[in-house]
């Protein structure tokens, strides 16, 4: 293994994972069932003012189980470059997405879903965001809790 680049500030990482808010297209996205069987998708999103916005079949495993408790846990990036979002997730119906939300989804991915209601959108509010690349950033890899950043 080589040496790790230099740790981070907490302002650069905070900017780094802002900017892949902005700019990835997929997330991996994971649920439990009622009775705690674990689901993990890859969806594909936009970062809508401060909230992930996500689509999904109302029937696949991972809108029925937000509907629960409304937790998720979400990553972007690979094993050397870790974004870990806790949220809360809610369902919103396309009929009852906000215009310009709609708007932003459709232009980023090339996909509308509104007035298609085998679909459905999850909004996900972020309660805790965590950014780490090697070992040197471990320490200090909460930007986020409770809804609030700290950097």
């Amino acid at each position: 293994m080589t040496d790790p680049a230099p740790a981070r500030s907490p302002e650069q990482r905070k900017h780094d994972v802002l900017h892949r808010l902005d700019h990835d297209e997929d997330v991996w996205v994971a649920t439990a069932s009622h009775d705690g069987e674990p689901c993990l998708v890859p969806l594909s999103f936009v970062w809508d003012g401060g909230t992930l916005l996500l689509a999904t079949r109302r029937t696949n495993p991972t809108a029925v189980n937000v509907t629960p408790t409304g937790r998720v846990r979400l990553s972007l990036g690979h094993t050397r470059d870790v974004v870990l979002i806790e949220g809360e997730a809610e369902i919103v119906e396309g009929t009852e997405l906000p215009t310009e939300s709609g708007d932003a989804f459709a232009e980023k991915l090339k996909w509308d879903l509104r007035g298609r209601p085998a679909w459905v959108y999850l909004r996900v509010t972020p309660r805790g965001v965590k950014a780490w690349r090697e070992e040197n950033e471990l320490k200090g890899r909460d930007l986020m809790t409770d809804g609030t950043w700290l950097v």
